[in-house]
């Protein structure tokens, strides 16, 4: 089982040294890989109801500092040489997809090959209000994005024509290290990401899951990659528990997880911050697994 770190880019995890005491410390004790959310607008008081979360609303103040994941990222791939990172996730509809084809491949090249782009549709209507893009179609609108930037990282020239975006023969580069592809997981728990994640990407990532929760939700998305002509192992699955614990481990690796994802804040003070990461990695990393592995190839 791997186990991986989301902790960056919010509040005091969105101080440069301790993104970079973070990052070196969570390499050091064998964390697999950095994951870092997004939300480019909060509201004080929304009335869209946040799915990960009993009440419907999200943890973090409307005023707190919340980092670009893809900028955050870069300043952890250039402290680190081998931890991988992934946006867990980006909001890809609120987006250009030419623009975020170019950066994720960008942030791709500069941590050698190290990047996963996650990507989910998104929940708040006040966000993509003020974003100028329609609420509406958000779920079409991704995979859509998704396909368009597939065919500029795979293709130079590229052409794409599409419900919401089109080009014709144009070139952006660099291109992802790995052949002309970048892994994208899906995020989101509910049928619909699940049938995303089998139908267009390369896995999945489960947010704020129950433990419970998680054999039916892997079961569902097992039957969706059946659907279309995969199984479980062609996919990644990365679960961030709501109530998990260490011992919870071999249960999830029995469902079909491959990667456990601890979700937590760091302490404000740097150094804190590592000895905080140290004491995750001895409760949560097997002794003799710290080792950090290459990226898997994309499939």
């Amino acid at each position: 089982m791997r186990v991986g770190l989301h902790a960056l880019g919010i509040g005091d995890g969105a101080r440069p040294q301790v993104i970079a005491a973070v990052a070196t410390a969570a390499e050091t004790h064998g964390f697999a890989r950095l994951w870092c959310g997004e939300h480019v607008v909060l509201v004080d008081a929304p009335d869209s109801r946040y799915p990960y979360s009993a009440d419907g609303r999200i943890a973090v103040p409307a005023d707190a500092d919340w980092l670009d994941p893809l900028l955050a990222l870069s300043y952890a791939a250039a402290v680190t040489s081998r931890i991988e990172l992934a946006t867990g996730v980006l909001l890809l509809p609120e987006h250009n997809p030419v623009v975020v084809a170019k950066q994720a491949a960008t942030l791709d090249v500069l941590s050698a090959g190290r990047f996963t782009l996650g990507v989910g549709a998104g929940w708040s209507a006040e966000e993509f209000a003020a974003l100028g893009v329609p609420f509406a179609g958000r779920g079409r609108r991704t995979e859509e994005y998704l396909a368009a930037m597939r065919a500029l990282w795979a293709g130079d020239p590229a052409s794409f024509a599409g419900e919401f975006t089109r080009f014709d023969a144009i070139r952006v580069n660099p291109k992802p290290l790995r052949g002309g592809r970048l892994p994208v997981v899906i995020g989101g728990n509910s049928d619909t990401a699940l049938r995303r994640a089998a139908g267009v990407a390369d896995g999945w990532y489960g947010f704020n899951v129950p433990v419970v929760d998680v054999p039916s939700r892997v079961a569902v998305l097992a039957d969706e990659c059946a659907r279309h002509g995969r199984t479980l192992d062609d996919l990644t699955v990365a679960v961030a528990l709501s109530d998990g614990t260490p011992e919870h481990l071999p249960a999830l690796t029995a469902a079909g997880v491959s990667e456990a994802v601890v979700v937590a804040a760091p302490p404000r003070s740097p150094d804190a911050a590592a000895a905080w990461v140290a004491e995750l990695a001895r409760t949560w990393i097997a002794p003799g697994h710290r080792a950090v592995k290459a990226a898997p190839p994309a499939r």
